[in-house]
């Protein structure tokens, strides 16, 4: 008899264990069902990263600074040609937006394809390598590609534990809405979306285009996200921005951006919860989604709207001599608060999200990742 029992016990147990096992399969695969091709869509500059390590020669001879951000001038047009006959040359598809969506579909892995992107490029050889690594990133690239400028490029010259950056936008400056985001197989995709996200960079280039996505997100109650990406856009590129802020339901930025940007509204405060305050209420068009605001500060906690109150989040403790390169920190945060986002995550999950994968690149080199995120 006990062994009857015994043996019926076991298959009770195993039958519970089946069960418990396929409801939990159930609700992740209702979780990832959830979530669709092209719920994700970016606009914005795509650039080529070029990376290689050089020599103090190679600086000395365009005139580069060992550690530094600037845009290609005439001078540093051989540049990029000479750079790629280096040993060891590393391609990645580049440019901030783009970044940020090929990060979000990383944290996402499955299903591929989550992550739509718009933005323009040269019918060239750099251009087919773009193409290639995004799709390599399971990103859903649709490029408009034209002949009159050549793809865009960042080159990253490597010396020791210095980068110096040339970008030459190119390409990425040629973005047409009539040619591109207006036909009817490309507006589909940005119907199919939920959420929307466009670096500030984008504003020097297509304002007419992050309008029309911007008004259709708040017409149909979806989530529009911008960046005021770099202190220069609050300053010289103010209108067009302040004709997007109705429609922006959550707004990144960093530190320095934010006091930029409230000085360029007479905020008259240097304090970052109450300029992150001030944000939140500026004038909005969809009233149904109250405007968040989240602004990173480096090592410093990140400070966000949640609701009518400021919070502070804390983040990722890191040793400071594991940093190899800041760079991408802040695309790397957007692409992680976007993957949570996308999935119906509250604030707090998306922030931390954001955190994880901003910790994880800044350890590499460029905004590079591992093969799979090691994110619960």
């Amino acid at each position: 008899n006990g062994l009857i029992e015994n043996t019926a016990r076991k298959r009770m147990i195993s039958d519970f264990k089946e069960s418990v096992c396929s409801s939990i399969h159930c609700i992740t695969n209702h979780v990832k069902a959830k979530l669709l091709e092209n719920t994700l869509f970016g606009m914005g500059n795509p650039l080529l990263d070029i990376s290689a390590v050089v020599d103090k020669d190679f600086l000395d001879k365009f005139g580069l600074k060992p550690n530094d951000q600037i845009l290609a001038e005439d001078k540093h047009k051989a540049l990029f040609e000479e750079i790629v006959k280096r040993n060891k040359v590393e391609y990645h598809a580049g440019g901030s937006t783009q970044n940020s969506v090929k990060i979000a579909q990383w944290m996402i892995q499955e299903p591929h394809k989550v992550a739509t992107f718009f933005g323009c490029i040269g019918n060239d050889h750099f251009g087919e390598i773009l193409k290639k690594k995004a799709e390599e990133a399971h990103v859903d690239a649709h490029y408009y590609e034209q002949n009159e400028e050549p793809t865009g490029t960042c080159a990253a010259c490597i010396t020791g534990d210095n980068r110096s950056l040339v970008a030459n936008l190119a390409a990425a400056n040629c973005y047409k809405k009539e040619k591109h985001l207006d036909l009817d197989s490309n507006w589909e995709l940005v119907k199919k979306a939920k959420v929307y996200y466009i670096a500030g960079f984008f504003l020097t280039v297509s304002p007419e285009s992050i309008l029309k996505v911007a008004k259709h997100a708040s017409d149909n109650n979806k989530i529009f996200c911008m960046n005021l990406s770099a202190p220069f856009i609050s300053q010289f590129f103010k209108e067009p921005l302040m004709k997007v802020m109705p429609y922006v339901d959550i707004l990144f930025g960093n530190e320095t951006e934010a006091a930029t940007f409230a000085k360029e509204l007479g905020f008259e405060t240097d304090d970052i919860a109450e300029i992150a305050k001030k944000t939140q209420n500026l004038p909005k068009d969809n009233t149904k989604r109250q405007r968040v605001v989240v602004f990173t500060q480096g090592k410093d906690d990140t400070v966000a709207t949640v609701g009518e109150t400021v919070t502070m989040f804390p983040v990722v403790d890191i040793d400071q001599n594991a940093i190899v390169d800041t760079n991408g920190a802040g695309d790397a945060f957007v692409g992680g608060f976007l993957s949570a986002l996308v999935q119906e995550n509250k604030l707090e999950e998306c922030i931390r999200a954001g955190h994880y994968a901003a910790n994880v690149i800044i350890k590499r080199v460029g905004c590079t990742f591992p093969e799979k995120p090691d994110y619960q």
